[in-house]
C-alpha cells in the first residue's frame, strides 16, 4: 500500500518534457521539508499498486510522472514492473536522496537544501534556484541541466545566472502560468 496525495491528468509543466500530456501520481511523504513545497503530506488515500494502475489506465497518456513529496520513498521494483507491463513510460521527479528501482525511463533529479544526493547520473538535473551556487551540483552528470525560479519570484536572477553559465536552461512552471494542474 502507498499513500497517494492525488492522481490527475494534465500537461507536464516543467523541465525537459514541458507540454507533454501525462498522468501524475503525487505520493504523500517526504524526507525533507522545503519551505516552498506545494504538496500536502497529511491528505491522501492508501492505495494498492493495482488500484493505482487501474486509476491511471483511465487516461489515454502513456507518460506517467511519479512525484511527491518524495516518490523515491514509495516506488518499488514491483510497482515499476506493473507500470511497464501496462506499456507506460515512467518519469520520476525526485530530490535525489533515495536509491531508485531499475526500469524508470526518465529521472528528473531536483536536489533540495539539506538533502544528501545519491542519484548522480539522472537524465535531467532541475535546480530550484534559491540564490544558492548551482556549481555545488557539479558532481551530478545529467543529459539536461535546468534552473527554475522558485514559484516565479526570482525569474530575473535565474535568467542572469543562465546568461553567465550557459550550460543551464530555463525551466518555468508553465502549468502555473496556464492555470492548469
Amino acid at each position: 500500500m502507498k499513500k497517494v496525495n492525488e492522481i490527475f491528468y494534465s500537461l507536464q509543466g516543467e523541465g525537459y518534457y514541458t507540454g507533454t500530456a501525462a498522468v501524475f501520481i503525487r505520493f504523500c511523504g517526504c524526507n525533507l521539508r522545503c519551505d516552498f513545497c506545494d504538496t500536502s503530506f497529511e491528505e491522501g488515500e492508501w492505495m494498492s499498486d493495482e488500484e493505482i494502475a487501474k486509476e491511471i489506465d483511465r487516461y489515454p497518456a502513456r507518460h506517467i510522472v511519479l512525484t511527491g513529496g518524495e516518490p523515491g520513498l514509495s516506488v518499488t521494483p514491483d510497482f515499476i514492473r506493473l507500470l511497464k507491463s501496462l506499456g507506460k513510460y515512467i518519469q520520476i521527479e525526485t530530490n535525489g536522496t533515495c536509491a531508485l528501482p531499475e526500469g524508470i525511463d526518465w529521472i528528473t533529479c531536483s536536489p533540495k537544501p539539506g538533502g544528501r544526493v545519491v542519484i548522480t547520473k539522472p537524465h535531467e538535473l532541475k535546480v530550484v534556484y534559491l540564490e544558492q551556487d548551482p556549481e555545488q551540483y557539479d558532481f551530478i552528470e545529467a543529459q539536461e541541466y535546468y534552473l527554475q525560479p522558485c514559484s516565479g519570484q526570482n525569474t530575473e536572477a535565474v535568467i542572469e545566472y543562465i546568461k553567465s553559465h550557459p550550460k543551464w536552461k530555463l525551466s518555468l512552471q508553465t502549468h502555473k502560468y496556464l492555470n492548469i494542474r
